[in-house]
């Protein structure tokens, strides 16, 4: 009776997970934001995500998100590694891991290349270093997608979006990196990103488009919302809705924006 209480405690403690991949272990993982896990898909170790935050759609137990992790639902799942954003401080982490757990913050932010870095820091970290290939045709896929996206030098505005609270990406920013890469010239001047709102220096979007007079603005969302339709600024520009979710989300799914930008390049040529 007492043997048959504990068998099922006995399985998960001595029969280790593993990958497909050439059967290595599998380190338990917690994610801390659907983009990562999405990396971790791409790098094949999706069967070693073992908890996602609050605002996955996975089934998989929380943990709370990147900036409040739950302490308690991450001890539960006895983690190996747990992969966070830099925006979860390291204090936060000293707080919420057991000692024995390794942290990964990752940058995603500033450059392109920090996708590339970010992937392999995961590899390094897990010991599946044997697909380095894969950080290595990310890099060279998009570096190829960027020069058949030739911007032709056009000056653009990179918009969130034209509703609620919008921002405009610049310098010092992954999509201000990524399209000036593709050959376009990036007219923003404020550094990482410039919240248009009122009382700020820019309060509305037609403020912002008669500073900087681009030739396109390309807004990320599906579809244009009135608040587009209804701008008047002094120079028409052209307007171009992109799929958010290809673009504003630090993941390989860029490479498929970038495939919405090729198709999409007869407007600036």
């Amino acid at each position: 009776m007492y043997l048959y209480r504990f068998f099922p405690l006995f399985i998960l403690l001595y029969i280790p997970l593993t990958t497909n991949a050439n059967e290595n272990t599998c380190p338990r993982i917690i994610s801390q934001s659907p983009y990562i896990s999405h990396m971790l898909d791409y790098l094949g170790l999706a069967e070693c995500i073992v908890g996602v935050s609050r605002y996955s759609k996975r089934s998989l137990p929380h943990t709370g998100g990147i900036l409040d992790p739950d302490a308690q639902a991450i001890d539960s799942l006895m983690p190996d590694l747990f992969i966070t954003s830099d925006w979860t401080s390291q204090a936060t982490l000293k707080k919420v891991l057991a000692g024995d757990v390794k942290a990964i913050r990752l940058k995603s932010f500033n450059s392109m290349l920090q996708l590339e870095e970010n992937m392999q820091l995961i590899l390094d970290a897990t010991g599946h270093t044997q697909v380095s290939n894969k950080v290595e045709a990310f890099a060279k896929s998009w570096r190829e997608k960027v020069k058949q996206v030739d911007g032709n030098n056009r000056q653009v505005l990179l918009l969130s979006s034209c509703s609620g609270m919008p921002y405009s990406f610049g310098p010092n920013s992954r999509l201000y990196d990524l399209f000036t890469k593709a050959g376009f010239r990036v007219v923003e001047t404020g550094e990482k990103i410039r919240h248009i709102r009122p009382g700020n220096e820019i309060e509305g979007l037609n403020h912002l488009l008669n500073r900087y007079r681009p030739d396109l603005l390309f807004v990320f969302e599906q579809t244009l919302n009135k608040q587009c339709q209804l701008l008047l600024p002094e120079k028409p520009v052209r307007i171009l809705n992109l799929d958010g979710s290809k673009f504003l989300h630090p993941s390989t799914s860029i490479l498929e924006g970038l495939d919405l930008l090729i198709a999409n390049k007869h407007v600036w040529h």
